[in-house]
């Protein structure tokens, strides 16, 4: 029988020898850092070689696709900026292609029809558990005759196509990263390629978009190492080459753990939200199982597909730590020139300052603060909020935070006094001008110039900690910065 691959013919035998790579995932949930760091791994690997990076969408499992998960798919590689050649290809509009192999198949001898309802294989599940044995079906229908077949037919099942695995012997598989490992037959089941419902499994559809797209390269997680003999087997049954397979070392949490979201396992969508960079992310995941050497961490993207291979790629679980992604970007953010900086935690701030704050935002304005936290800032999220007083008319807090060991009540009305005293007839508002005035004021105080400059952050940021004092005041202007004295002046006096 002659391959059902007329939309790739052509492709084929251009490409016989190309690198090839495919990121496949299946929309039953949202891309997280496990996928995505596997299509990272592709996408360089096929940029490394001048090879070319395809995206498929499995979308086989019916009962489990979930309502927008394509289009985070799509939207996270975008975001990333890991572009694909070729596709989205999409599974479920290859029924034929599947249909069609299953049947040459079946015609050779290497599947079977199997009638086992839902009901008898759990059961037979839970009898192989009782008995502290692995799950894997009975090949009750693997020797059917044909009366039997005839007499299930007759019932109305519509029966599943299952693989006639070897029963003895052995497949050797030549992984990439993890060398020479041998599987024995008797340790593998008879698996389903064809459902009751006419969908492939992904052992079948994988196998066969893999043959027919030319793919030349697997790299995919290490939990379908096991997979890996079972599509060797099947590959074998077709006559067709397999392509290379590489398995990636899973990722944990820092406790070691299977990653969760209680590590910071969200979507990708989710990154994104919280505002972090995306070349940051594709920086940090490419680390997660790669390293160029044991010392540089900082890599541009033309770096890291100049310079990545598969000899680098760890085989022990790499250890997602959060704390060093944050650390991350936030040395990608002081990268950033100031008007990347403000064009990027714009939406945020738009999103995330108080209601009462008005908006279109001044965006000349947002420059100035936005100068004096960058520094500070981990994350566009945390923009909003160590900004934020720079946008209220009116500040919230303790108002314990004016007092100090040195400065009661008394004291601290004191010198805000000297300050407003100072500061009101000021023309030139400036960071020069005001450390000239109040640096000489601190010292004729007797509170001390830290307890006084203290005082005066506390009073017109209403925080212990903000940028620099001077810069502060002097991007708040001098209105603002008079009326935050006054108003601390207030309580203050309040408390004496």
């Amino acid at each position: 029988m002659s391959e059902p691959t007329q939309e790739y013919s052509a492709m084929q035998s251009e490409l016989e020898t190309s690198v090839r790579l495919r990121f496949a995932p299946s929309p039953t949930g949202y891309p997280h850092l496990g996928n995505i760091r596997t299509v990272l791994f592709n996408w360089l690997f096929a940029r490394h070689h001048g090879g070319k990076f395809i995206l498929r969408i499995e979308d086989t499992d019916v009962a489990r696709k979930v309502e927008g998960a394509v289009e985070a798919i799509l939207d996270s590689l975008r975001w990333l900026g890991l572009d694909w050649d070729e596709g989205p290809y999409f599974q479920s509009q290859r029924l034929p292609i599947y249909h069609e192999i299953t049947e040459s198949l079946l015609q050779k001898g290497h599947v079977y029809l199997c009638y086992c309802s839902p009901e008898r294989l759990q059961t037979m599940r839970q009898e192989q558990a009782k008995r502290k044995q692995p799950p894997k079906y009975d090949r009750r229908c693997r020797d059917l005759t044909q009366q039997e077949r005839a007499q299930m037919e007759a019932t109305g099942i519509s029966p599943v196509i299952r693989f006639r695995t070897p029963l003895d012997g052995e497949t050797t598989i030549c992984d990439l990263i993890h060398g020479r490992i041998t599987f024995k037959h008797d340790t593998l089941d008879d698996f389903v390629l064809l459902k009751s419902d006419g969908y492939p499994t992904y052992h079948l559809a994988v196998v066969v978009d893999d043959h027919l797209m030319a793919i030349s390269h697997v790299l995919r997680a290490d939990e379908w190492l096991s997979s890996t003999p079972r599509h060797v087997l099947l590959y074998q049954a077709l006559n067709w080459q397999p392509p290379q397979f590489a398995h990636l070392p899973i990722i944990l949490g820092p406790d070691r753990a299977r990653l969760s979201k209680r590590h910071g396992a969200t979507s990708i969508t989710e990154y994104q939200k919280q505002g972090y960079l995306p070349d940051a992310v594709v920086n940090f995941l490419v680390l997660l199982g790669w390293s160029l050497d044991d010392r540089t961490e900082l890599l541009s993207r033309e770096e890291l597909i100049k310079h990545f291979s598969l000899e680098r790629v760890g085989k022990t679980a790499a250890i997602f730590n959060k704390d060093k992604l944050e650390w991350m970007n936030g040395v990608y953010l002081r990268k950033l020139s100031l008007d990347e900086f403000v064009q990027r935690a714009m939406p945020f701030l738009d999103r995330d300052l108080p209601e009462s704050v008005k908006r279109p935002l001044d965006s000349s304005y947002v420059g100035r603060v936005l100068s004096l936290i960058q520094e500070r800032a981990r994350t566009l999220a945390e923009a909003p909020q160590l900004a934020s007083f720079f946008f209220l008319d009116e500040l919230q807090y303790d108002t314990g935070l004016l007092l100090s060991r040195e400065l009661d009540a008394q004291s601290a009305a004191k010198a805000v006094t000297a300050a407003l005293q100072h500061l009101e007839g000021v023309i030139n508002w400036n960071a020069t001008d005001l450390e000239n005035i109040l640096r000489p004021l601190a010292g004729e105080l007797s509170s001390g110039t830290r307890e006084f400059f203290g005082l005066l952050r506390v009073a017109v940021t209403g925080r212990t900690a903000a940028p620099p004092l001077f810069q502060t005041m002097a991007v708040l202007g001098k209105d603002k910065c008079l009326n935050r004295l006054n108003t601390a002046l207030q309580l203050l006096s309040n408390l004496c």
